[in-house]
């Protein structure tokens, strides 16, 4: 096993904007790591936010600036990888902190792990960590989500996992170059979810997506009800895009049983006044969601209201061409019928 997983060399791709601590921190242990990393390539937005001395400290980095503008999720990461030479490489976003020095060399291990059928992995995404700002919400999410247990999943776990099944994060998730290639790469123009949609055609095209609880990140966030509502109606939005990947797998359901077991989590912990804040977001976040799974129902100045991303509207033609998917790059035109990252500083 240590043969297979040192003859496999990885990159690590990086879309930063106006990085800061974490990202310091985040180069800092990338250097640490036990399996060693090829090249570090970051995409960064806007060069005024860059700070040249990461440059200097780091022989291994290959920079590239691009303009607010011109980010996209999947495109962007594209980008990312056409400048990789590796046989893996590993999305991370700028604020998620190795929790130790093994990150690599665990994510690597995942790509050793075969399905019942012996589908071979496409993707391996690590464990996220709450930190130390993080409340009992938040806390309790992050244990749901990802959860102290390696997972291989394919095809045959549909029925029992629905559209969990399909889960990958970018925000620390490795791809087989290879497969990523025949795959089609990450489709672009994307709100949102590139690395889901990846993902779930990934295990529907025969591969597998592992989840490796041992390959851990230090990576949370406090959102508002506000930031709740933006969020999901852009993740509602990347669904209805991409029917072929969701339609017939929805997610209420899971929404529901998260929603259920933090309740009695918090009851549990002496901590029912916080049931008023799970239910005020919860909410919020369901309503985001439904809207945005119908977005092509909505007026250009509501969606304008509802996104976290509107620089993707405008980068599609504006708020009146809401009728895209079929233009999307790195998919096959869907013949099924449609359902009827977020700011810049969030991936």
């Amino acid at each position: 096993m240590e043969t297979e997983k040192r003859k496999l060399t990885i990159d690590v791709i990086i879309p930063v904007y106006k990085p800061g601590e974490k990202f310091r921190k985040l180069l800092a242990m990338l250097q640490k790591q036990t399996y060693p990393v090829n090249q570090i390539i970051v995409l960064n937005t806007e060069e005024k936010y860059w700070n040249g001395a990461w440059e200097k400290k780091l022989q291994n980095l290959v920079l590239r600036h691009i303009k607010k503008e011109e980010f996209d999720h999947g495109k962007t990461r594209r980008q990312g990888v056409e400048l990789s030479t590796a046989d893996v490489f590993l999305c991370m976003t700028d604020d998620a902190v190795p929790a130790d020095t093994h990150l690599i060399e665990r994510i690597m291990e995942g790509f050793s792990l075969r399905g019942p059928l012996g589908e071979v992995p496409a993707v391996v995404y690590a464990r996220q960590l709450p930190d130390k700002t993080s409340g009992p919400i938040e806390r309790y999410t992050r244990h749901f989500s990802y959860p102290n247990k390696d997972l291989v999943k394919t095809m045959a776990d549909l029925p029992r996992l629905g559209i969990k099944t399909y889960m990958a994060s970018n925000v620390c998730c490795a791809y087989r170059r290879e497969i990523y290639d025949r795959q089609g790469g990450f489709v672009y123009p994307a709100i949102f979810n590139e690395d889901m949609v990846f993902a779930g055609r990934a295990v529907q095209a025969g591969y597998a997506v592992v989840y490796q609880g041992g390959a851990r990140v230090i990576h949370a966030h406090n959102y508002s009800g506000r930031q709740q509502f933006h969020r999901n109606f852009d993740l509602g939005v990347s669904q209805a895009d991409y029917p072929d990947v969701f339609f017939g797998v929805p997610s209420e359901g899971e929404g529901i049983r998260l929603v259920k077991q933090t309740a009695r989590y918090l009851i549990r912990s002496k901590k029912p006044w916080l049931l008023f804040d799970l239910v005020i977001k919860s909410g919020c976040k369901y309503a985001g969601y439904l809207l945005g799974k119908h977005y092509r129902s909505l007026p250009g100045w509501v969606i304008r209201c509802c996104t976290m991303n509107p620089t993707y509207w405008e980068s599609i033609g504006g708020f009146a061409a809401k009728k895209h998917k079929n233009e999307k790059h790195g998919c096959k035109k869907d013949k099924r019928k449609s359902l009827s990252k977020e700011s810049r500083e969030v991936r």
